[in-house]
Protein backbone atom coordinates (compact mmCIF):
# COMPACT_ATOMS: atom_id res chain seq x y z
CA UNK A 1 0.00 0.00 0.00
CA UNK A 2 1.36 3.29 -1.06
CA UNK A 3 0.32 6.51 0.95
CA UNK A 4 1.68 10.43 0.40
CA UNK A 5 0.75 12.65 2.99
CA UNK A 6 0.87 16.20 1.91
CA UNK A 7 3.20 17.91 0.02
CA UNK A 8 6.09 17.78 1.91
CA UNK A 9 5.48 14.44 3.48
CA UNK A 10 7.73 11.56 2.16
CA UNK A 11 6.49 8.59 0.86
CA UNK A 12 6.07 5.32 2.33
CA UNK A 13 4.91 1.82 1.45
CA UNK A 14 3.30 -0.57 4.72
CA UNK A 15 3.30 -3.81 4.80
CA UNK A 16 0.07 -4.25 6.33
CA UNK A 17 -0.22 -7.57 7.12
CA UNK A 18 2.89 -8.58 8.47
CA UNK A 19 1.23 -7.03 12.21
CA UNK A 20 -1.96 -9.72 11.48
CA UNK A 21 0.56 -12.73 10.95
CA UNK A 22 3.81 -12.23 13.14
CA UNK A 23 4.32 -10.28 17.00
CA UNK A 24 6.57 -8.11 16.00
CA UNK A 25 9.18 -8.33 19.43
CA UNK A 26 11.08 -5.28 17.81
CA UNK A 27 12.44 -2.60 14.83
CA UNK A 28 15.61 -1.70 13.38
CA UNK A 29 15.49 0.91 10.55
CA UNK A 30 18.28 0.09 7.32
CA UNK A 31 19.36 1.38 4.48
CA UNK A 32 18.76 -0.25 1.46
CA UNK A 33 20.82 -0.65 -1.76
CA UNK A 34 19.01 -0.11 -5.18
CA UNK A 35 19.36 0.67 -8.87
CA UNK A 36 17.56 3.94 -10.32
CA UNK A 37 15.09 2.20 -12.07
CA UNK A 38 13.77 0.35 -8.52
CA UNK A 39 14.08 3.68 -7.29
CA UNK A 40 11.55 5.04 -9.87
CA UNK A 41 9.27 2.26 -9.76
CA UNK A 42 8.85 2.56 -5.95
CA UNK A 43 8.16 6.61 -5.97
CA UNK A 44 5.43 5.10 -8.29
CA UNK A 45 4.21 2.50 -5.79
CA UNK A 46 4.42 -0.39 -7.53
CA UNK A 47 5.91 -2.97 -4.67
CA UNK A 48 4.86 -5.78 -2.82
CA UNK A 49 6.40 -5.77 0.40
CA UNK A 50 4.44 -8.89 1.90
CA UNK A 51 6.01 -11.85 0.56
CA UNK A 52 9.48 -10.26 1.78
CA UNK A 53 11.79 -11.38 3.91
CA UNK A 54 15.15 -10.72 5.36
CA UNK A 55 18.56 -13.16 6.36
CA UNK A 56 21.62 -12.26 7.85
CA UNK A 57 25.28 -14.28 6.78
CA UNK A 58 28.29 -14.62 9.27
CA UNK A 59 30.96 -14.76 6.56
CA UNK A 60 31.42 -11.93 5.01
CA UNK A 61 28.83 -10.27 7.77
CA UNK A 62 25.91 -8.97 5.63
CA UNK A 63 22.35 -8.39 6.02
CA UNK A 64 19.85 -9.39 2.70
CA UNK A 65 16.50 -8.66 1.59
CA UNK A 66 14.66 -11.42 -0.29
CA UNK A 67 11.36 -12.00 -2.43
CA UNK A 68 10.17 -8.34 -2.15
CA UNK A 69 8.70 -7.80 -5.51
CA UNK A 70 9.34 -4.16 -7.24
CA UNK A 71 7.82 -4.12 -10.49
CA UNK A 72 10.06 -3.05 -14.05
CA UNK A 73 10.21 0.37 -14.49
CA UNK A 74 8.91 0.39 -18.42
CA UNK A 75 10.49 3.69 -19.44
CA UNK A 76 14.39 2.05 -18.34
CA UNK A 77 13.68 0.28 -21.57
CA UNK A 78 17.24 -1.73 -21.87
CA UNK A 79 18.57 -1.10 -18.44
CA UNK A 80 15.91 -2.78 -16.53
CA UNK A 81 16.55 -5.06 -12.83
CA UNK A 82 15.38 -8.00 -11.96
CA UNK A 83 11.76 -7.73 -9.96
CA UNK A 84 12.88 -10.33 -6.78
CA UNK A 85 16.41 -9.82 -6.78
CA UNK A 86 18.07 -10.45 -3.12
CA UNK A 87 19.18 -6.73 -2.04
CA UNK A 88 21.96 -5.48 0.29
CA UNK A 89 20.25 -3.91 3.17
CA UNK A 90 23.15 -1.37 5.18
CA UNK A 91 23.03 -1.81 8.67
CA UNK A 92 25.99 -0.79 11.70
CA UNK A 93 27.98 -4.21 11.60
CA UNK A 94 26.87 -4.79 15.86
CA UNK A 95 23.24 -4.15 14.76
CA UNK A 96 23.86 -6.97 12.32
CA UNK A 97 25.23 -9.68 14.92
CA UNK A 98 22.86 -8.41 17.04
CA UNK A 99 20.03 -9.61 14.63
CA UNK A 100 22.03 -12.41 13.36
CA UNK A 101 22.22 -13.79 17.22
CA UNK A 102 18.36 -13.16 17.26
CA UNK A 103 17.36 -14.94 14.62
CA UNK A 104 19.26 -17.95 15.29
CA UNK A 105 16.61 -18.85 17.72
CA UNK A 106 14.04 -20.95 16.09
CA UNK A 107 10.49 -19.30 15.22
CA UNK A 108 12.06 -16.20 14.80
CA UNK A 109 12.53 -13.89 11.85
CA UNK A 110 13.27 -10.84 10.14
CA UNK A 111 10.15 -9.30 7.94
CA UNK A 112 9.90 -5.72 6.07
CA UNK A 113 7.32 -4.09 7.78
CA UNK A 114 7.62 -0.50 5.71
CA UNK A 115 9.95 1.21 3.19
CA UNK A 116 9.84 4.36 2.94
CA UNK A 117 12.59 7.60 1.94
CA UNK A 118 13.83 10.31 4.03
CA UNK A 119 16.03 12.72 3.46
CA UNK A 120 16.31 11.42 -0.43
CA UNK A 121 17.15 8.20 0.85
CA UNK A 122 15.31 4.78 0.63
CA UNK A 123 14.70 3.24 4.41
CA UNK A 124 13.21 0.06 5.38
CA UNK A 125 12.14 -1.00 8.66
CA UNK A 126 12.75 -4.10 9.78
CA UNK A 127 10.76 -6.22 12.20
CA UNK A 128 12.12 -9.19 14.40
CA UNK A 129 9.03 -11.40 14.56
CA UNK A 130 7.77 -14.68 15.63
CA UNK A 131 4.48 -16.67 13.83
CA UNK A 132 1.60 -15.92 15.19
CA UNK A 133 -1.06 -19.00 15.70
CA UNK A 134 -4.80 -18.75 14.51
CA UNK A 135 -5.79 -18.80 17.96
CA UNK A 136 -3.96 -15.30 18.35
CA UNK A 137 -5.11 -14.26 15.20
CA UNK A 138 -8.88 -14.41 15.85
CA UNK A 139 -7.70 -12.82 19.18
CA UNK A 140 -6.57 -9.97 17.74
CA UNK A 141 -9.16 -9.28 15.15
CA UNK A 142 -12.14 -10.03 18.75
CA UNK A 143 -9.54 -7.02 20.33
CA UNK A 144 -9.75 -4.61 17.40
CA UNK A 145 -13.52 -5.25 17.00
CA UNK A 146 -14.38 -4.50 20.69
CA UNK A 147 -11.84 -1.25 20.32
CA UNK A 148 -14.25 -0.41 17.43
CA UNK A 149 -17.50 -1.20 18.92
CA UNK A 150 -15.89 1.44 22.08
CA UNK A 151 -14.94 3.83 19.65
CA UNK A 152 -18.55 4.08 17.74
CA UNK A 153 -20.45 4.09 21.05
CA UNK A 154 -18.55 7.00 22.41
CA UNK A 155 -18.87 9.28 19.56
CA UNK A 156 -22.05 8.71 19.82
CA UNK A 157 -22.49 9.68 23.27
CA UNK A 158 -20.70 13.20 22.17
Amino acid sequence: MAKRKGKSAEFQVVNRKARHDYHILDTIECGIVLVGSEVKSIRDGRISLGEGYAKTAENPLRLELFSVHIDEYSPASHRQHSPTRGRTLLAHKREIRKLHAQTERKGVTLIPLKLYFKNGWAKILLGIATGKSHHDKRQTLSKRDAQRDIQRAMSKRM
